[in-house]
């Protein structure tokens, strides 16, 4: 009797223990459970917060999404600032496959190919992906479309954009303000990869195309916000041994900047050439032109941090 009582207990416990762990790998959603594949597919955009990641490895794919979209077994990604909120209604081009089931995510890239993710929900609109063969952790934030901010995004990232074309034609400058050395610049470059904040510089007079450009100078770039004006920056240009050059920066459209010169009150116009899609992190974790094999670095994150949701950036609703 006491065997039995023994092993009655022990099944009891091991039932009880198998039940809480069903239980843990639940998803709920409005205090109902549901599936993975249900909650990926309840938001129409995860925000990829980048600077919460944990981990020192990388996931190309996810290195270079700002938003990823799971739809039926399809997946979609904006890696892009241009065309950001208007490639693919909003939901940017579709980066490949993916299968959802238990807590496990499997991706197919359609050129980075293979990846699989431990996934974990963290509150009602936040999941982690961990990803084992890395020992790296992704932090998504679920958004519908209709109120998932595209503007915010677009300029709390705004140098991304300005590296998004092989050079920046100067294509307007204003009769007004005082002649200064800027006026011979011609073209600018913002480099993506290192520290994400060298740019260059030249001269040269309509090259038959970017690739011929010769750079006069390398230098670092700055961009920052204005008090009380979302929808306007400041762009600094540090030539070294020279003054820096200051501005305001304003988005005209996806492919035109103008640039307020703060000192000689000129206004400048550049027009994106060479437009970058970043489709993949290439074997050098970089973004690739879409006719050339050029590779360079994209986004950068944050060091570990002990809690990945003290860095998180707000995005208004």
């Amino acid at each position: 009797m006491r065997t039995l009582k023994l092993l009655f207990v022990f099944a009891l416990s091991a039932t009880l223990l198998t039940s809480c762990y069903v239980e843990e790998q639940n998803l709920i959603d409005n205090g109902q459970p549901i599936s993975l594949n249900q909650l990926l597919n309840s938001y129409d955009l995860w925000y990829v917060d980048i600077n919460s990641t944990q981990g020192f490895g990388e996931t190309p794919f996810m290195q270079i999404a700002f938003t990823l979209t799971f739809d039926n077994g399809r997946l979609y990604a904006n890696n892009n600032l241009v065309g950001f909120g208007n490639q693919g209604n909003g939901y940017g081009v579709q980066i490949g496959t993916y299968d959802a089931y238990d807590m496990v995510l499997d991706v197919d890239h359609v050129i980075d190919g293979f990846d699989s993710f431990d996934v974990y929900q963290i509150d009602s609109n936040t999941i982690e992906l961990y990803n084992p063969f890395n020992d790296t952790s992704y932090f998504l934030d679920g958004y519908q479309r209709a109120t998932f901010d595209y503007d915010f995004i677009f300029y709390d990232n705004i140098h991304y954009f300005l590296q998004e074309y092989d050079a920046w034609e100067k294509v307007y400058t204003s009769d007004f303000g005082a002649l200064n050395e800027f006026d011979e610049e011609n073209y600018l470059q913002f480099l993506s990869g290192g520290n994400d904040s060298t740019f260059r510089s030249s001269q040269d007079i309509n090259p038959s195309n970017t690739n011929n450009i010769f750079w006069d100078y390398t230098g670092v770039y700055g961009v920052g916000d204005v008090t009380g004006n979302t929808f306007l920056k400041t762009l600094t240009l540090d030539y070294d041994f020279f003054d820096n050059e200051f501005f305001e920066l304003s988005v005209i459209n996806d492919g035109t900047i103008e640039l307020f010169h703060a000192s000689s009150g000129t206004v400048y116009e550049f027009e994106g050439r060479g437009y970058i899609a970043y489709l993949r992190s290439s074997d050098t974790q970089g973004k690739i032109e879409v006719n050339e094999d050029k590779p360079k670095k994209r986004k950068q994150k944050s060091p570990r941090v002990d809690n990945p949701r003290e860095n998180k950036r707000n995005i208004r609703s």
